[in-house]
């Protein structure tokens, strides 16, 4: 008896030790494979959204498409949303999470973060202007739409009495927002400036409310894999200092935000002394 349960905690160990070794190996494996799976959005204009042909661009596939450079492999895009991305990693189906993906503490929790945080945004609705919005306190006891996952929806209720109408990913509330059956579409504020960059909601729709809640994002891999992590914290060291986010802020059309603009001056004044 005292044989077989030595036997049985020995093989336990060792399982133990190899799914960690398996997980602290997936750079070795997206080497061999030769393919780098990135997850990110397909309706987030402009960080992740589909072109006429169907394909996912925007600044983090351009971010991705890099770092797959760097890495000397091909890259792949898998559609994510915010209820599945985590997921996604966590399952093997992608590597990487380069998706809008807020840095909390309950997130550090199951996935590995990649520091520091590449980018930093605010949260913030789009709102009809004949809604006659001036303040988050005029949207008490309203219906808001939101995207199933946020971080922020709770608290948003909690803190100015909103009434948070979820859908999977943008398209849904967005459509529904349309459709008037909410008043506003509470989202990232970046999110919310690319969409005004449209004729389709420039005209009716409107940001009038200042950001709240700003939230530093993060690009995320797996925990249990140091030589992944090592990699792409060196690569994103070289995006701050080239001023790399910044750049494809101005080329998707949106204004840097304060953080990337802080994270490129620092790096870049790092590098001259």
């Amino acid at each position: 008896m005292a044989m077989s349960v030595f036997r049985i905690a020995l093989a336990a160990a060792g399982l133990a030790l190899g799914a960690a070794a398996a997980s602290a190996e997936v750079l070795d494996t997206i080497k061999q494979r030769g393919t780098l799976i990135v997850g990110s959005k397909a309706d987030y204009k402009p960080f992740g959204f589909r072109d006429p042909s169907g394909a996912i661009v925007g600044i983090e596939p351009d971010l991705a498409a890099d770092l797959a450079k760097r890495l000397g492999v091909k890259l792949e895009i898998v559609p994510v949303v915010s209820a599945n991305r985590i997921e996604f990693l966590n399952q093997g189906k992608i590597d990487v999470i380069i998706a809008t993906l807020s840095d909390t503490a309950e997130r550090r929790k199951v996935v590995q973060a990649i520091d520091p945080p590449y980018y930093s945004d605010f949260v913030n609705v789009l709102l009809a202007k004949k809604a006659n919005v001036k303040s988050w306190e005029d949207l008490k006891g309203k219906p808001v739409c939101a995207t199933s996952g946020a971080w922020y929806n709770r608290d948003v209720a909690r803190n100015y009495g909103v009434e948070i109408v979820a859908f999977d990913g943008s398209e849904k509330p967005l459509f529904a927002l349309k459709q008037g059956n909410c008043l506003g579409y509470l989202y990232d504020q970046t999110f919310i400036q690319g969409r005004l960059l449209d004729d389709e909601w420039k005209g009716d729709f409107a940001m009038p409310l200042k950001g709240i809640m700003e939230a530093p994002w993060m690009i995320a891999v797996a925990k249990n894999n140091p030589k992944l992590q090592a990699e792409i914290e060196a690569v994103q060291k070289e995006w701050f200092k080239a001023g790399t986010v910044v750049a494809l802020e101005k080329k998707w059309g949106i204004e840097p935000t304060e953080y990337s603009t802080k994270m490129f001056e620092k790096s870049k004044g790092a590098a001259t002394n």
